[in-house]
This record gives structure tokens, sequence and C-alpha cells, in this order.
């Protein structure tokens, strides 16, 4: 650094110094003021002024002693030394303790010390120099709020309708105004409480339900709608999208309450609607404490952990503090990747990621002798059904025999935990994929009764946004100006975001009992049509249309969750239900060769 740029920066912080100095100064002058005009106002009102010489001596007195007082117990306390924001609530309960505090020590003096004060003085002053206090902060805080960010010119402000009225609501609007880079107007807001229909936050009005959001927003020439509901589902987020795009109104969201930072809206968070928000939001519940009692504190192994599904279980294992993290895949720039977005470098130097196949037991063996896992995620699988259907043997060899070397090697070192990834396409299975997750799931059954251990099988749909999926598709094609391509105006699937997915998972881990396939709860099916429909819609892009190009080779048209001869029980987790599979011997394999 240069001396130059250090005698700025000096400066600059001098400067910033004497600035905070001379705002708590004036705001302690403002407090010692507000107790001189309090007694005033009690003394004209009350008295009429009419108080004979030894009074007025005692009144002064009093007047003084009460403003210095406030002065010194404040700066004690560290009240006018930045404690609190001015003008916060935080701050007015801080204002009324200090003045309750100064109201106390001068009635306890006021025989002593003021002689012939009026007994009125020491007991009507106090509250209303509490009440101008609190009235100055209000009016600090207004003008603050009006004058914080450099408002732009009107023709490049976009007028916008914030959809929910509660404290996201409230602080999405407060961003808007002080944040220029957003670009945005609030000019009311929709909110479905009818309780609500009057009310008035900074000015700006509660205009209607949401129902009413489109007349609202013609009315009100609104260009956008912000969704600040953090709690919402799929199916609110879908309605008021749907709406948004018979308006013409661009439409935003916010993250769930679980991805925002200690409860609290940035403006980052603010972001245009992804498809992932309409068809995903389950509202996922957490029993942490189990979790945490089978993670913290272990040696935990994820196979695949280069893909979709195998990255973000070791993002949320690795925040549950386990003793030791390995990421093993064959892909060393998948592992680049994660380790990246994980530890904030990319070195692959370490014994946190592993380079191996699964299909290859003495590679395997060697891995589990050196890190001495206690727990395995198994997430690596070949799954694009249409490539399996051409090439069966590499699924066979990847989904059955690498699953069942994972097996083997977790039995012989006694690992505590499997957890095996699976498929909806495993249930009533017509394809290779589904046989060869079929086939995985009755192998680790069979594992788990030999084991005696909690060696489980997770059962899922379609994960949004997963790495080579139908979404990855439809953007590309969308950017290219179409068509979208769609199997069957029909087919249906079942989907859940992979954040979601991955939750659920690592709880199953946590509540599966040997041999059980956790099956997760997806919501109602979705028509792929539906889905092409709504991520045009959502990209804005026009005259992009949608073809059909038929099911492939071993699709179904609606996949299922369970087999016809599966009963579904329930499990701990609302979300989680369970089911047996027969269990398969290693030795009988050859018989289900696909």
């Amino acid at each position: 650094m240069s001396l130059r740029s250090s005698v700025l920066r000096d400066e600059r912080g001098s400067a910033l110094f004497a600035t905070a100095w001379l705002r708590r100064a004036v705001l302690a002058a403002m407090d010692f003021v507000c107790w001189g005009l309090a007694l005033g106002v009690i003394l004209g009102v009350r008295l009429d002024f009419t108080i004979t010489q030894v009074e007025w001596t005692s009144v002064v007195r009093y007047g003084l002693t009460a403003g210095v007082l406030m002065i010194v117990l404040g700066y004690v306390t560290k009240f006018y030394r930045g404690r609190f924001l001015v003008g916060s609530f935080d701050e007015a309960l801080g204002l009324a303790l200090h003045v309750g505090a100064v109201a106390v020590l001068t009635l306890m003096i006021s025989q002593a010390f003021f002689p012939g004060l009026p007994r009125s003085i020491p007991i009507l002053v106090p509250p209303l120099a509490l009440l101008l206090s609190a009235a100055g902060r209000y009016l600090f805080r207004v003008l603050r709020e009006r004058m914080a960010g450099a408002p732009l010119p009107v023709g490049q402000m976009h007028n916008a309708i914030i959809y929910g009225a509660g404290d996201a609501g409230r602080q999405v609007a407060r961003l808007v105004r002080n944040d220029a880079e957003l670009s945005f107007r609030v000019v009311g807001y929709v909110d479905d409480n009818i309780g609500k229909r009057h009310l008035r936050i900074h000015g700006v009005p509660v205009l209607g339900t949401g129902e009413s959001l489109i007349s609202i927003a013609l009315e009100q020439d609104a260009t956008a709608v912000i969704l600040a509901v953090p709690g919402a589902d799929s199916a609110l987020i879908g309605r008021v999208q749907e709406m948004a795009h018979d308006a013409d109104l661009e439409f935003f969201v916010l993250p769930r309450v679980s991805e925002l930072i200690g409860g609290r809206v940035a403006a980052t968070d603010i972001r245009r609607a992804e498809i992932g928000d309409v068809l995903g939001r389950h509202q996922v519940s957490t029993d942490l404490s189990s979790i945490a009692g089978y993670l913290t504190g272990k040696r935990v192994l994820i196979t695949g952990a280069g893909g979709s599904i195998g990255a973000e279980l070791a993002r949320q294992v690795h925040n549950f503090g386990p003793a030791s993290l390995v990421m093993l895949d064959r892909d060393e720039s998948a592992l680049h990747s994660v380790q990246l977005a994980i530890y904030g470098h990319g070195l692959l130097d370490g014994p946190d990621t592993v380079l191996a196949d699964i299909r290859e037991l003495p590679t395997l063996r060697r891995v589990f002798a050196e890190h001495r896992p206690e727990i395995v995620f198994h997430a690596a699988a070949l799954k694009h059904l249409p490539m399996l259907e051409r090439f069966p043997d590499e699924g066979w060899k990847t989904n059955v025999l690498g699953t069942l070397n994972l097996l083997r090697v977790a039995a012989e070192y006694d690992i505590e935990h499997f957890v095996n990834i699976s498929t909806d396409k495993a249930a009533d299975a017509t394809s290779v994929l589904g046989a060869t997750k079929r086939a995985a799931e009755q192998l680790t059954a069979w594992q788990a009764e030999q084991t005696g251990r909690p060696y489980i099988s997770v059962r899922f749909g379609n994960v949004l946004g997963s790495r080579g999926s139908m979404l990855h598709t439809f953007n590309a094609q969308i950017e290219a100006g179409g068509p979208v391509t769609v199997t069957h105006p029909d087919v249906t699937r079942y989907f859940m975001t992979i954040p979601e997915a991955c939750e659920l998972v690592v709880q199953a881990g946590a509540i599966g009992r040997e041999g059980e396939v956790m099956v997760l709860e997806m919501g109602k099916p979705v028509k792929i049509l539906d889905v092409a429909h709504r991520m045009i819609g959502l990209s804005g892009a026009r005259g992009v249309g949608v073809v059909f190009t038929g099911l492939r080779t071993g699709e179904k048209l609606h996949e299922a969750l369970f087999s016809e001869e599966e009963h579904a029980r329930p499990t701990d987790h609302p979300m989680i239900r369970a089911v047996s599979v027969p269990a398969l011997d290693p030795a009988d394999l050859s018989d289900l060769r696909v």
C-alpha cells in the first residue's frame, strides 16, 4: 500500500470517527434540551409559571440535574456511544429505561436537593421528556430513510407490487427504497389476509388480496411483482407466477426461510423466479438432533460425490461437522468442482478427495483401509435411461456390481450406516435403469440382513437441476429459440429440488432400519408439458413452441413411487415412508442379468 493511500485511509477514518462523535453529541444535547422543554411545558400548563423564587431555584436545579444525569448515565452505559441504531425499537427501549432511571434518581433526591420543588414536576416531566426525545429520534429515522440512497430518474424506475405485507414484505420495501440498483418503486402491497386491507406500511397501502393482483397492477401501472413470502410453497408460487405472466409482469421471489441468513432479507435475495421455485418448495422439516447424532464426529464417505446429488449431500454433511468427509468419484473435474464449492479451493491434494471407480473391488478395499469410514452415502450411478437401454452392460457393472462391491467392503469394515440412493424407476421397473436400481435395493436389503446394521435405500423421483436433467435440455432449447421437445403430451413425473431431496436423504439415514427402502414424499406428479410451458413463460421468450417426440424404449408415461405389491408405512418423518423389498442374495445375481 502506498503512503498516499495510507494517509487517505487514515483521513477518511478520522473523518468518520469525528462525524460519529458529532452525531452522538447532538443526540445527547437533544435529550438535554428535551428535559428542559418538558419542564417548561409542565410549568406553563400545570402552574402557569406562577411559582416563588425558591421554587424557581429548585426547578432550574432539577432541570439541570436531570439533564446532566441523563448524559452521564447514557455515556456510562454506551447509550450515546453507538450502542443502538438511532430510531430503532432497541434504542426506544433503551431510552425509556434511561429516562426511567433518571426519574427515579431525581425523585429520590428531590427532598434533599430541590427544596420547595412542586410535587407534580418530578412526576410529570419524565414522561413528557421521553415523548419528546422519542419524537426527535423518529423524525431522524424518517429523514434518514428518505434521504438514503440516490434515487434514480423517474424514467428508470419500475413500479412494483409486493405480494405479502408481513415482515419480509416490509424488509423488501425498505431494501427497494434504499437500494438504487434494484430500480423499483413500491406502489402497493397485496396480501391474502383480509385483515390487512386498510393497512399502510411507511405510507404504502395494502391495495387488496392476491386475487386482485392483475387489476391492481394495471391500475398502478406496475411492471413487476415481488413475492415476499419466504415460506411460500410451490402451489402459491405457481399461482402468482401464472398471474404475473398473464399481466406481463416481471416476477421475483425470495429464497426459502432456511436459506435466509438470520431470517433477514438482503437485496441479493430478491431474484427472478425459477422453475425450481414453482415445482419445488416442499416444506421440509428436519430433526437436526437426530442427524447430528449420527453424523457429527463420524468418518463419512460419499460415492459419486461429483454428481448433483452427491455434491449436495457432501455440502450438507459437511455442515454437521463430521470427523472426516471423503468424496469419491471417477470424474476428476467433478471432484475439483465440489471441493471448490465446499472448501473454497480445488487443490485436490488432500485426503478428502479420492479418484476411484466403484467397479474396482480391490481399489475400494484400499480406500476403506486408508480412510476407515463409519458412514457411507452411495450416490454413484449411471442414470440416463435411454443410454442404459443402448448399453445395458454398463448399467449392470456400475449400478449392480458397483453397489455390491461397496456393500461387501462396507460389511468387511463394519460400517455403521449405509445409505443407497435409488430412484422411483425401481418401482415396477420397465427399463434397464429401473431394473438395475431395483437390484441395488435388494442387495442392500440382503446385506442389512447379514450385518444387522441400518443399511437402507432411499427412493425418490426427478430432482430439479441435476446435471444432464430435463431442465438443462429445456433451457438450452429455449435459449436457442426452440422448439422444446417433450416425449408425450400426457407424460408426468415427480419433482423435488436437489437440496430438499438431499435433506430428506440425510434424515432418512437417521431413522431408517435395516433393509428398508425409504421413499420420499414428492407431492403430486407434474405434467412435463406444463413444465415446458412454465419455463418458456419464466424465460420471457416469445414464439417458442413445443414438439412431441414419443416415449422412448423403457420409458413410462407415469412414474410410481411404489410397486403394486409394496405397502407403504409411515415413519417418524411426515415426508418419508418406508417399504420392504425382498432381499437378493448375490449368488442369485446371474438370474437377473439384464
